[in-house]
Parts: structure tokens; sequence; C-alpha cells
């Protein structure tokens, strides 16, 4: 009766809720047969958005530029599917502890490799551009003079 009184007036309705001893405050709406719970956060756990933007300066995009990024959001537009994730972590959490529980002693994994370097390719062309002009120039070889 409240869901589809709050459907009816296009209301969304907050309460607190205890998630891991702590106190959230949740929105509830109307959501096909149920209602949907959303956890919202405290105002000091949002912080003011024009301290992290305000260094970045205003770009002019080129319209054939935003028309192909249109394109790609297009093309890779697609239904949510939740049963495409997987919690990776719990899985071997899970395959960790029954390995235990059967007596099996786990081996320690590999060490992690180090992280791919990440050029910069602009950085790098400037790099090179730079090299070349820092090189001394190769001496032209010598004329033969004609004798007249």
């Amino acid at each position: 009766m409240i869901r589809d009184a709050m459907r009816g007036q296009d209301k969304v309705a907050l309460g607190r809720v205890v998630i891991s001893k702590r106190e959230h405050v949740i929105a509830l709406e109307p959501w096909d047969k149920g209602l949907l719970g959303t956890t919202l956060r405290y105002p000091y756990e949002v912080r003011n958005a024009t301290e992290y933007f305000e260094d970045i300066a205003d770009v002019k995009l080129a319209p054939d530029m935003l028309k192909l990024a249109e394109h790609i959001l297009e093309s890779k537009t697609a239904d949510f599917d939740p049963s495409t994730f997987v919690d990776h972590y719990e899985t071997a959490l899970v395959e960790l502890l029954r390995k235990k529980q059967a007596g099996v002693v786990p081996k320690p994994g590999p060490a992690p490799a180090s992280e791919p370097r990440v050029v910069n390719l602009m950085d790098a062309l400037r790099r090179s551009i730079g090299s070349e002009a820092t090189k001394p120039a190769a001496k032209a070889p010598a004329r033969r003079r004609k004798r007249a």
C-alpha cells in the first residue's frame, strides 16, 4: 500500500539503517513489486567538486571528435547484467579456506609483478626531438672541385 502510494505521488522515503555497526541514511523508492534501497552519504563524506576540478582548463572539443565519442558510447552501450561481474577476492578467499580445512598448506604466491612502465608518448617524442638537436651534425662529404 505504501509503495503504491509513493509511486503514485512520485515520492522517495528516507530512513536510517545499521550496516556493519554503522548507521547509514537510506533512500527507499518503489521498484517493480518491491522497494529499492540506496544508501546515501552524510555531508561530511561528500567533498566539494570545485576543489578538484578548478585547475582543469576548459577545452573546446572539435565536433568530429565529439561525434566519434558518441559513436563509441552507442556501440558499447548494453543492458546491465550483474551476473557478468565476479568478486575475485571472495572466490580466492573461499578457495583458500577450503584448502586450509582440507589440511592442505597453501604455497606462498608468486611475488607481485612490477608495474608496467607507462610512457607518455608526447614526452618521449619531445625527448627524442631534444636528443636529435643536441647531436653534432654529421659532416657532409667534401666536394671535389672541377678543373677548368
